[in-house]
Order: C-alpha cells, then structure tokens, then sequence
C-alpha cells in the first residue's frame, strides 16, 4: 500500500516561512481531509509532495519515493490543484489523450474517465467553452486517468452543483474504500465533515492537528442537550437537583451543556418532566476547526454583531 510521507518538511519563500518543520502520514484506505487557514501551508505542502516546488529543508514522499523520481507519474499519482490549467483551444478528451499518451497510458482510459465524471456528453467541445463546474470535473479526470494509487484534490468540489456534490462525495469514499490514498484540501467545513475520516489541520505552516475526524470534534467541542417541554419550571428544577444547569434560548427550547441526553433523558423520566423534544446536540466540525485555528488565520476580518 502507499502512503505520502511528509517528514520535516520545511519551505521559506525569502524572510517568509510557508511550511515550517511539518511532519504527517497520509495513509491508505481512508479520506485524509488537509484544512487550514488561507496561507496556512497547504497548498505550498501540496506543490512539494508533486514535485512542483524545492523544500528548503526535509522530504515529501509517495511510497517512498519523491515524485520526480517516478516513472509514469500518472499511474501512481492524480492531482488537481487547478482546474484552469487544461489548454483551452483542445477538446475535453483530446487534453486527456495527450495526457495518457504521455505516461503510456491507453487512449481508451479517457473515455472511460470522461464517462465517470460525467463529461461524455461534452467530450468534443473545446475546454474554454467549459463552465468552472465543467473544468473542475476534467481535472478530477485527469487526476483519475492512470487508475492512481494516490489521489491529491484541492477543492474538489469548488463551481460543482449540488449533484456535482453529491457525485464528488461517493467518489472519494469508493477511491478510499478502493484501497487508495486520498487526500483533500479544502474550505469547506460541511463538505469535509460529510467524506473525511482523518484531518490533518495546519496553522501559519505548522502541523495543529493529524487526528481522525471524530476525535478532532469531540475534544474541541463539548456535547450538549436540547430540550423541549411544556413544564419549564419541572424542568429546572429536577436538572438542578442534579447539578444541572439549563440554558433558555428564544426559540423555545433549554439546553444543557456538557451532558448526554440518555442521562437527561432518565432523570427527566423520573422526575415526571413533560418532554416535548429530546436530542443531542453533536459539535460540528466548523465550530471544532475554528475553536483551533482561531488564531492561526493569516488573514482575518473584523465581524460585527447583527
């Protein structure tokens, strides 16, 4: 199976340091989400595992290897960190033929990728006349074109439609299911929450986090109750006797900070409580990733109460 290895991996652009002394595993078999602030590293640490950019200092590896060092990169390694970077004036399948006949990869395979990411129909029209949903989805082609054993995506589903979500989605979880590397850049809290299995957070070039995903949430974010009834006084009283505190909010509903609902649920049952509704109120990632990274944005705007 192969992994990307980052180890030490250090990269200054002049006074500025971009990646600073960052060490991960992206292992096989699962979706690796790759989060941080805008200037965080990620795209810098992105460019050095594909052999885009020099690190100053330490090593990227792909199974062991840099990836200069592969033959027929294409087949071990998918990428797409610019959907803009097919030339215009060709054709949707004849920019993915040039790229198989450059790694010996068969014609065919472009059709067949051109199919899976639905872009069959519009196969023959010229890449410039692609919208930004269309582009994103020939990148993600090409990146699957040699049948990869490691897949790297940077905002996979940026300009793609709500089906496009969808399909975007099912595909990183069968790639990983597959058995494959898969590692995802992106800014959407919501979508990464909805494929990863595993985080790996920067912050100002730094490694914050490498965690799985529901460990990330639940050490950041504490759990909660919702509660509805029709007896609020019962209601604050029996939590109280329990060492509760319950929190009145406008909509009509408590809540019980750091607490399980099947407690409350049993002590509210015995205390005779009406209960209207009862659930738990799971962290999400967004609150967990800006719990984090807080203070690690680069760049930050003042917010403003409504």
């Amino acid at each position: 199976m192969t992994s990307i290895d980052v180890h030490d991996l250090t990269k200054d652009h002049g006074t500025r340091r971009a990646v600073d002394h960052l060490t991960f595993r992206v292992r096989p078999g699962r979706v690796t989400g790759f989060l941080g602030p805008n200037g965080a590293g990620k795209s810098t640490t992105m460019r050095l595992v594909l052999g885009l950019d020099h690190p100053t200092s330490g090593t990227a590896t792909i199974g062991g290897c840099r990836y200069t060092e592969l033959g027929e990169p294409l087949r071990h390694v998918g990428a797409l960190l610019d959907a803009r970077a097919a030339h215009g004036s060709r054709t949707g399948r004849d920019h993915l033929r040039v790229l198989a006949a450059s790694n010996r990869i068969p014609g065919r395979r472009a059709d067949e990728v051109l199919e899976e990411t639905g872009l069959a129909p519009v196969a023959g029209r010229r890449v410039r006349t692609y919208s930004l949903g269309m582009r994103q989805r020939l990148g993600i082609a090409a990146a699957l074109l040699g049948d990869p054993a490691v897949v790297l995506l940077d905002e996979p589903a940026n300009g793609l439609d709500p089906e496009g979500i969808i399909w975007i989605r099912a595909l990183l979880r069968r790639l990983a299911k597959e058995g494959r590397t898969v590692l995802v850049s992106s800014h959407l809290m919501n979508e990464t929450a909805s494929f990863a299995d595993h985080l790996v957070v920067l912050g100002r070039g730094r490694l914050l986090a490498d965690t799985p995903m529901r460990e990330f949430i639940d050490t950041r974010v504490r759990p909660r109750v919702r509660i509805r009834t029709t007896d609020a006084r019962a209601l604050t009283t029996a939590l109280a006797h329990h060492g509760h505190e319950a929190v009145e909010h406008g909509e009509g509903h408590w809540t019980v900070e750091h607490a399980r609902v099947d407690d409350i649920g049993r002590l509210l049952s015995a205390a005779g409580v009406p209960i209207l509704e009862l659930a738990a109120e799971e962290g999400t990632l967004e609150q967990a990733y800006l719990d984090l990274t807080g203070t690690e944005a680069e760049f930050t705007a003042p917010t403003k109460e409504a």
